[in-house]
């Protein structure tokens, strides 16, 4: 189902822009300074994600990282449905929030890889949607180990995810979401394919 748009587009314009600084805040490195871990893009993969904070061997800097990225997108949904009360509204506020992480102005649009923002805003948009993403990626770890894989098994299955529980309003996001995870995950497809991808807790 695709999503129809009911707001006017002055205020959905306004929407992903608010909502795109916001994704584009990167906690990630933000924490690693704080924690006295260094410029994060020299460390391990020089993702700015949590993945690569935990290879620092700093788990509270890598949980709050987590909690702080997964959060700016649900924050980002969040606010757009309070104050402009539409759904529309909150479906461009997490895909911009999301495109925010990925390519962020603060960081010369070089970012993360979005993948607990993409779970923050799943969880804000439909939380039952979001806690089945969270659900086939902590399952898809537990077995393999591989925090990249199981970022691409829980975005690839989402929009199946949504039409199971009842949101199929929600899957051309999800479906968009999914596209973009896959793209900025192109290289550790790569290393997955040849053996030589990192596996979870694995420190720099």
């Amino acid at each position: 189902m695709i999503p129809v748009f009911e707001t006017g587009a002055p205020t959905l314009g306004l929407v992903a822009l608010l909502a795109y600084l916001l994704g584009s805040v990167p906690f990630g490195i933000v924490m690693a300074r704080a924690f006295g871990l260094g410029d994060l893009r020299k460390i391990g993969s020089g993702n700015i994600g949590a993945t690569n904070v935990l290879r620092t061997g700093n788990k509270t800097a890598a949980a709050l990282t987590l909690l702080l990225d997964a959060g700016k997108g649900g924050i980002a949904v969040l606010l757009a449905r309070a104050l402009v009360g539409a759904e529309d509204a909150a479906q461009v506020a997490a895909f911009a929030a999301f495109f925010g992480h990925c390519f962020p102005v603060f960081l010369g649009f070089r970012g993360g890889k979005g993948v607990a923002t993409f779970l923050g805003t799943l969880l804000a948009l439909a939380w039952p949607l979001g806690l089945a993403a969270c659900a086939t990626w902590l399952v898809t770890a537990g077995i393999t180990r591989y925090s990249s894989l199981s970022a691409l098994v829980a975005a690839v299955l989402s929009p199946v995810w949504a039409h199971v529980l009842g949101v199929p309003g929600l899957a051309v996001l999800c479906i968009l979401l999914a596209a973009l995870i896959l793209w900025r995950h192109r290289e550790n497809i790569a290393r997955l394919r040849a053996g030589t991808e990192s596996r979870i807790g694995r420190k720099s």
